[in-house]
């Protein structure tokens, strides 16, 4: 039976305090999540949670564990994936629309787990696998009777723990997103995220090594990292029976009512006509409506991704639609 006292908390960061891992909560007073990405999100539960700044609400791992059996929860009904600035932070604000919808754009708790192995020497893919279906419990959680879907929006560099996630949920749609590679290097260039500089992610998360060594000049950086992305799509689509390709170029309405039909999620004329009207507005600044910025002319650095680019727009126009 669910322990009622867990409704609305959740788990939003992990600490290493002299090597215990120590896991920190939050409760959410049944707050919706709504903001463009989960950090925004947390900051405002650690406002609502200010009062209350004097006590810690701090576990360790086996308790995080045991606690998680038991809630009422809501299953994944996609997750999507992009390869940044492409659209996913808009998408993941359309889903928000409906009430119907738990939508988690990129939460720092699941990419504490999922590179949890690559931190510290005691966790393996396995348990981080495992800890990672509690995380998407209490996340997932059932706090409103309308609630149906859950929709998770990965970080970037998660296409890289595609395996480990296909193999938790081998049945649940992955929406794949892309898009032009010199608008994204552009954009990139413009505002910097976590995985266009160097070291900010672990290089063998992308799949750097000693023979593919991550240059460290910024504009090869971010073409590397590029390809990289392009290349794992490319492979996905090869296995994989349960995806969806996107290009950015189709628009923010089309993608997601192609999104919505794939992951069997129905969307009511309200909830189409909310979306298309959030649609004309900024994904990361909502009050502000949005221009498309051109981008330069392609750099040499970038011809390998914009053929890559190329090869797997070939590979969605083939399709004519994804597989079922």
């Amino acid at each position: 039976m669910a322990d009622l006292s867990l409704k609305n908390w959740i788990p939003y960061k992990l600490v290493n305090r002299e090597g215990e891992i120590q896991c920190h909560w939050l409760n959410t007073f049944d707050k919706q999540f709504a903001e463009p990405f989960f950090d925004e999100t947390i900051i405002k539960l650690k406002g609502l949670n200010s009062e209350h700044a004097g006590i810690s609400s701090i576990s360790d791992l086996a308790l995080f564990e045991e606690w998680g059996q038991g809630l009422d929860v809501v299953e994944p009904s996609a997750f999507i994936f992009h390869i940044s600035r492409c659209g996913s932070t808009l998408i993941s604000q359309l889903l928000t629309a409906s009430d119907k919808h738990i939508v988690l754009p990129e939460v720092p708790f699941f990419d504490d787990l999922l590179r949890l192995p690559y931190q510290h020497k005691d966790f393996d893919a396995g348990t981080s696998s495992r800890l990672l279906m509690t995380a998407m419990k209490y996340y997932g959680q059932k706090r409103r009777s309308a609630e149906r879907h859950l929709f998770v929006k990965t970080d970037s560099w998660h296409m890289f723990f595609y395996p480990q996630l296909r193999q938790l949920y081998p049945n649940i749609p992955f929406v794949l997103m892309y898009r032009n590679p010199n608008e994204v290097f552009s954009s990139l260039k413009r505002i910097p995220a976590l995985q266009s500089v160097p070291g900010l992610i672990e290089p063998t998360i992308f799949g750097f090594g000693t023979d593919d060594a991550a240059p460290q000049a910024q504009d090869m950086y971010i073409a590397k990292v590029l390809e990289k992305y392009l290349q794992q799509y490319l492979k996905i689509i090869l296995t994989d029976n349960r995806f969806l390709l996107l290009n950015y170029s189709e628009g923010p309405m089309p993608m997601i009512k192609k999104i919505a039909a794939f992951s069997d999620t129905r969307l009511t004329p309200q909830d189409t006509a909310a979306m298309d009207e959030r649609s004309r507005y900024h994904s990361k600044q909502p009050e502000m409506v949005f221009t498309e910025i051109t981008a330069a002319p392609i750099p040499p650095c970038l011809h390998k991704a914009m053929e890559l680019y190329d090869e797997l727009e070939e590979k969605r126009w083939t399709m004519g639609v994804s597989p079922a």
